[in-house]
This record gives C-alpha cells, structure tokens and sequence, in this order.
C-alpha cells in the first residue's frame, strides 16, 4: 500500500502515522529489510547497523521482531536474521545487525552507533523526549542516517516538532487502509463505538490532535466526559452563534444541543451535550432552518442565540422560518475566554457529559485557552456549547444562589 512504501528524497526521518491496525508495524519491518539485505542473501545492503526502538524490551520483540508483522515473519528463509537473545540482536546472513533498545532506559542508547533506526510507537512512550534525544545523537553512521517512525499519533511535544522539521517526511493512514488484513467484525465494532469522537480520529483515523498549551478542556477530559446513552432530562436547549458572513470560506455558524437535569440544588445539576448541528456557507435562512429543524428533532424548550453581530436581525430571520419560536437573545459582556472559564470548570467537575459524534467540537474545545482560541478562524462551536450551559447551569445557579428580600 502507498503508505507503507519509504518516500524518496534525502529525508533524515519518516514517520509512518496510522490508526490501529493500519500496517505501520509490516511497514517498518519490511523498510528494515530493504536497507540491510542486498541482491542476494550474503550482498551487502544499504545499511549494517539498525536500531529497533520500542518502549519496552518486551515490546520490540515480541512486535517487531517476532510479531506477526514483525521482521522474521517477513523475512524469507534464505535471508532471515538469527535472534540473539543474550545480546537482544538480530544477525543477518550477511553480517548486518540489529539492536534492541527500550524508551524505558534512553542511556541505553548513550555509546552504540547506528546508520538507521526502526522506532515503533514512540508517541505514547514515558521518556520520549529523553529517548529520542539520546537515538538523535546515535545516528552518526553513513552518508545518510535515516530513521522510520510507526506511531499512532497522540499529542506529545516530540512528535510534533518532528513533524515540523524540514527534513521529516510523513505518511498517514486509516485502519480501514488495510481492511483486506482485519476482521470485518473488529471493524464494524470499534466504528459503531468510536466513529465521530476525538478518540476515534486518533486511533482509528491516525489523525494527530493537538491540546493548547493550557487549554480550558483537554482530550483526556473529553474521554472521560463520553457517555454511550444520554440520561433522561428536565430541559433542552439549542445555543446558535450566528455566522455574519456565507459562501465559501465562511464562518461556521455553531448549533449546539445541550440537556440538563436540574433537580436538587444547583450542585447537584447535570448536564449533557446532544448534538452538534453547526452549518457553514449557507446564509441566515439556512442556520436558521437548521437551528428549528435541531429544536424539533430534541425536543428543545428554547432557542439561545448571541446577537452581537447579528442584532435583531438574528430574530427576525428565526421569526421568518418559525413565527413562535421560543427564543432568547444572549449578549457577549466578556472576551470569549472568560465566557467559557465557568463552563470549564463545571467539566472539571464532572458534571457535563458528551454522546458520541462530538469529534469537531471537542476538537475546537482542547484549542481554547485562557488567552484564548489558538486554533484557526473562530470557535463558533464553542461559543454555542458555551451559551448552552450558561443558560442551563450557571445563570439559574446564580439566580438559585442570590439571596431574596423579604417584603415587610
């Protein structure tokens, strides 16, 4: 597959970034291969000396040396390597080696020296930084030391600055890239439970996520947020944040569903998000027909739009769709970072919940910082999720708290 095949180039690092099951692990195994082995079993190859780096000692042989796509199980017999266990190296017929190293002990690499390295999984290692730091200065051999890198991307500092660096070179694909290799029920199975989550681009879609330094909301606590079947509720609302502009490049125009339960004290309100519904490009009687046809569909009490840049406008192009429509207009006071601050916190908490299939909000929300938004264009998602629960939770908290005069 396109994906598994090295780049040309005079590239220093390759990285290989898949969801589960992709054929990264067949994809460093076979690129091994093809830098030690020549034309024939005792030719030499491109390179003599490999590193195989994993986060375990356990791991790098169990997956990359002796896993079912690891490097024996690819080698053909004339040319397979001897495993030397005491050693932890493989031994080609024709005198290349192999070393094994764990992410665990990055002075392990302090004095060996190499013209390739195989590095599997390195953005869920403990000492990534240290290790990769340590192969950095290991790679010294040849005209030209390369290193591939297998890895399901995850929001590690290491991984993104290889990305950046002119001299890496990446490749991505999703599991279902090598569908024709896995079973069609593990298929089926993680994208009924995973499809439209942040945790389902990551692992199955091999889409690198990036929190904000200091972000309000991080892609653990969207994990821990998500919740298979959305409770029983006292009220729903819809929050839109109207797009001012339409057409192509435009502003989205967030539409977010959000219920809450609301018995008890205030402490012990709940709240869970339902739906994304934002629209983009298609002009104020567009959102506004989205918006409704969202109300209908969850059974909403009330429309909550911001009118900042809208007006009275925004009423009236909801009125033209829905004469009756129950709605309330919101006015921002504050930046858009103080504004979502509170609802953070109610996250923190543990009392907001999410369904499944909220991937680009939550994805908006791990971008928004106390400094604010440092994703592109505007968190329009955000906004809305953010005027939700102002409506549901802290506004009537506040009204609940707020000590009431007694006539005489």
């Amino acid at each position: 597959m396109e994906h598994q095949l090295a780049p040309a180039g005079d590239w220093r690092s390759w990285v290989i970034m898949g969801g589960r099951g992709a054929g990264k692990t067949r994809a460093g195994a076979e690129w091994v291969r093809s830098q030690v082995e020549g034309a024939r079993p005792l030719d030499p190859g491109i390179k003599k000396r490999i590193a195989l780096v994993g986060e375990t000692y356990d791991q790098v042989r169990d997956v990359m040396v002796f896993g079912d796509s690891g490097i024996l199980s690819c080698s053909p017999p004339d040319r397979r390597p001897t495993w030397k266990a005491t050693e932890r190296k493989l031994i080609w017929p024709n005198g290349a080696q192999a070393q094994v190293f764990s992410a665990h002990d990055p002075e392990g690499l302090r004095g060996p020296q190499f013209d390739a390295a195989w590095v599997d999984e390195m953005a869920k290692w403990k000492k990534a930084r240290e290790t990769w730091d340590m192969l950095q200065f290991a790679l010294r051999l040849g005209e030209v030391p390369q290193v591939c890198v297998t890895t399901t991307p995850r929001n590690v500092g290491v991984l993104k600055e290889l990305l950046t660096l002119p001299s890496t070179v990446v490749t991505r694909a999703p599991t279902e890239a090598n569908r024709a290799n896995l079973a069609a029920s593990f298929l089926e199975e993680v994208r009924s439970r995973y499809d439209g989550t942040r945790l389902g681009r990551q692992e199955l879609d091999g889409v690198l996520l990036a929190d904000a330094e200091g972000a309000l909301w991080t892609t653990e606590m969207m994990q821990t947020a998500r919740i298979e079947t959305a409770p029983v509720l006292d009220r729903v609302v819809v929050a839109l944040d109207p797009a001012v502009s339409s057409g192509t490049g435009a502003d989205e125009c967030g539409i977010v569903v959000v219920g809450a339960q609301t018995d008890g004290p205030p402490q012990d309100w709940r709240a869970c998000v339902l739906a994304d519904c934002t629209v983009q490009g298609v002009g104020p009687s567009g959102w506004a027909r989205a918006a409704i046809a969202a109300m209908d569909q969850y059974g909403a009490e009330r429309l909550v739009a911001e009118v900042n840049q809208g007006g009275q406008l925004v009423e009236e192009v909801l009125r033209q769709v829905d004469p009756l429509v129950p709605y309330r207009a919101v006015h921002a006071s504050r930046g858009k970072a103080a504004r979502a601050e509170p609802v953070a916190a109610l996250y923190e908490q543990g009392r907001v919940r999410h369904v499944r299939g909220l991937g680009d909000l939550e994805e908006q929300m791990c971008l928004m910082t106390p400094r604010g938004y440092e994703g592109q264009g505007s968190p329009d998602r955000v906004d809305a999720l953010v005027w939700a629960l102002h409506d549901l939770m802290i506004a009537p908290a506040a009204a609940y708290r707020r000590p009431r005069i007694r006539s005489l």
